[in-house]
């Protein structure tokens, strides 16, 4: 069997089947783009933590700067493409300097690196949050270089940003992105308070219109997720509301769009939750 025959056959099955990234019009993100500007993006979150760079105070203006153009230029270019492909609008392709379709997408990018601040204050709570309540825990240096925890909540506050801004396809890739790399599936539609609080981490998961509130706890295996999973139920509230001070404990299950579990609730491992729960109430397996 040829090499020339089996290259026509697999070009054959891109006609059939598509899934092609390929023309202008009909490209998607690029997965190692979104991934660099990540990585860019924790980098200025937390400068020096994920890289080899020696910083000082002579070259940290530098290297910030550094970054901040190559966020903008790639998250810009990746955003129009997201915006060519789904909203089909093939101006875009034709003049991508001065394109409705970049100047979104630019000041998306823009918004984004301007929010960095706020971002920043938001992580460091997260940050806090977790070296206050794991016992195991030494610094807040030790959470930043190696808990799984803290980097996922990182990106969802990333993620989430860019899916409030309406930026299609580079928020559910980043979110799965470092699901990939943590085994914590968080959806970038969910909203989360302050103070978030993962230990452990691998195995939960947290759907699209879940909304958590502030000084929440989950262990690992949590599932906050829906009743149902049919394809109307798309524009609904479909997974759980978790009010302040919650604390859920490992293999947890809680699903509905109308289940709320009250303020100050501790709900222990291993239950399985479909209705309401009222605040302060102590949830245990049943034997």
């Amino acid at each position: 069997m040829s090499i020339d025959f089996l290259v026509d056959k697999i070009l054959e099955s891109y006609s059939l089947y598509g899934g092609v990234n390929r023309m202008e019009t009909e490209n998607f993100p690029n997965r190692e783009n979104i991934v660099a500007v990540l990585n860019d993006l924790q980098w200025l979150i937390f400068p020096g933590f994920k890289t080899a760079d020696i910083l000082n105070e002579e070259n940290l203006r530098f290297e910030t700067g550094l970054r901040v153009n190559r966020v903008i230029a790639l998250l810009t270019s990746e955003i129009k493409k997201a915006m060519v492909y789904i909203t089909n609008q093939s101006a875009c392709s034709k003049n991508i300097h001065n394109s409705h379709c970049f100047e979104l997408a630019e000041k998306t990018a823009v918004a984004l690196t301007g929010a960095l601040p706020e971002l920043r204050k938001a992580i460091n709570l997260d940050a806090q949050a977790l070296l206050n309540g794991d016992p195991a825990a030494k610094t807040i240096e030790e959470i930043i270089l190696s808990y799984p925890g803290l980097e996922a909540i990182l990106v969802h506050r990333l993620a989430h940003f860019l899916f409030e801004k309406g930026v299609p396809i580079i928020p559910r890739m980043m979110s799965e992105y470092i699901h990939g790399k943590t085994g914590i599936d968080i959806h970038p539609g969910a909203k989360i308070g302050s103070s978030f609080f993962i230990d452990h981490g691998t195995g939960i998961v947290i759907g699209e219109t879940t909304k958590i509130g502030n000084n929440v706890k989950l262990y690992q295996g949590v599932t906050l997720g829906a009743l149902s999973v049919q394809k109307e139920l798309m524009n609904k509230k479909r997974h759980p509301t978790i009010e302040d001070d919650v604390t859920i404990y490992s293999g947890a299950t809680i699903l509905g769009g109308e289940t709320v579990i009250g303020k100050g609730c501790i709900i222990g491992g291993n239950t399985w939750i479909t209705k309401s729960v009222p605040a302060g109430t102590t949830v245990i397996q049943k034997k």
